[in-house]
């Protein structure tokens, strides 16, 4: 029996064999990036008409970043292990070429199994929504800002990632039925448990550069398309938002925020609106007590509101291509106390008109006005989310806050 016949018998690799921390680490991960891809597909196609399918979809999503995270470490092991062992010797079959090949699909391969689950849990980290990882650790992480572009490209490189994933699995399945089934040598077979005969005259390849720069201009490549598809997806959701016309206010607001939270199996979602506007008439002197009035309008579709955005869009919710625009006025009068003011107003959403009381704080300095406050609505009351009855996975109420910086404009 030659060298090459002799199995290495242990945990570690020989100069012919790998061994069998080599063998479980493969298929463990062959395991991991199957059910991680199949739960993916399934997770996002599953309906949320319901509570229950909202639900169940909300546990898929779960079950597949906590499997993405196990994936992650396992991967990361695996190449560790890799780079540990010496690597067994290609089966003697002259075809130079086939080998690049192969060892290019690998590098490949390795980046993508560690750039999937690694985009993904910076997804999850900087957005929010439904669909928790399962475990004790927190679901953000210092280095990653909850930010609404980031979470779109970070989206954009998980999905081609899982392309680039999914076709360098293809590959190296394809390249292994090959050597099982034409080229009948036992390329598959050593990495299967047990001893496999191998044959004479195995030698250790040098190591070539060449397939791992090929590798790495492939992430970069994908790397690349991820970010123009983030940047796309961003500039894509703020043409669909209707043009607001420009207001003649006597306070022009210089800079603000107007942002919406909402609780979604017991953890609060939060959201923005990027686009809308304020016509704000207010004077220091109250007449028939009353000091102005404002006028807000607001773009629906430019909501963002975390990893559930697209469903807050949709006609079961607020419905933004039937009701492009809500409108809330009314006239502002003074509350409880010197700098505190409240608009008893109404709040025109999805085609109903409610009454809406927003209670606000102003600070004026010189020319300057500064404004904060905070206002409670049901969404009931304007028939949102009526296929969830209860709020085991929607809540019913609906916080409203903002904060603005408006300068008075000049006569």
């Amino acid at each position: 029996m030659t060298e090459a016949n002799i199995q290495s018998g242990g945990l570690g690799n020989s100069a012919t064999q790998f061994g069998a921390v080599a063998k479980t680490f493969h298929w463990l991960t062959a395991f991991l990036i199957v059910s991680m891809l199949v739960l993916g597909v399934v997770a996002s196609k599953w309906p949320f008409d319901t509570s229950d399918a909202l639900g169940t979809k909300a546990t898929l999503f779960s079950i597949h970043k906590t499997l993405g995270l196990f994936t992650f470490l396992v991967a990361s092991l695996r190449i560790l292990w890799a780079i540990s062992q010496p690597r067994p010797a290609p089966l003697p079959n002259g075809r130079k070429f086939q080998h690049f090949a192969a060892e290019t699909v690998h590098w490949s391969l390795y980046g993508a199994l560690v750039l999937v689950p690694l985009t993904g849990w910076t997804h999850h980290a900087a957005t929010t929504g439904f669909a928790p990882i399962l475990w004790p650790f927190g679901q953000t992480l210092f280095f990653i800002p909850q930010s609404v572009g980031l979470a779109a490209i970070l989206g954009k490189l998980h999905f081609v990632f899982n392309v680039l994933l999914a076709t360098s699995l293809a590959l190296h399945v394809a390249g292994a039925i090959k050597h099982h089934v034409i080229d009948r040598d036992a390329t598959l077979k050593r990495m299967l448990p047990g001893q496999v005969p191998l044959p004479a005259g195995i030698e250790k390849q040098p190591l070539h550069k060449g397939p791992l720069v090929i590798a790495c201009l492939i992430w970069v490549c994908a790397a690349g398309i991820g970010v123009a598809l983030g940047g796309m997806k961003g500039s894509a959701a703020a043409s669909t938002s209707p043009s607001l016309d420009t207001v003649q206010s006597q306070w022009a607001v210089a800079d603000g925020t107007l942002n919406i939270a909402v609780d979604q199996f017991g953890q609060s979602v939060g959201g923005t609106f990027a686009e809308w506007t304020a016509d704000i008439q207010f004077t220091e002197t109250a007449v028939s007590d009353e000091y102005g009035n404002v006028t807000v309008v607001i773009a629906i579709p430019s909501l963002t509101l975390g990893s559930v955005t697209s469903e807050a869009l949709n006609d079961g919710f607020l419905d933004a291509e039937s009701f492009s625009t809500a409108t809330f006025t009314g006239p502002i009068k003074a509350s409880d106390g010197e700098g505190r003011f409240v608009v008893d107003g109404t709040l025109s959403l999805v085609g109903k008109d409610m009454p809406l009381s927003l209670p606000f704080v102003l600070t004026l300095e010189g020319e300057t006005a500064k404004a904060s406050g905070t206002a409670v609505l049901d969404r009931r009351d304007y028939d949102i989310g009526q296929a969830y009855p209860d709020e085991s996975s929607v809540g019913f109420a609906v916080t409203i806050t903002f904060d603005l910086t408006a300068t008075r404009s000049q006569p």
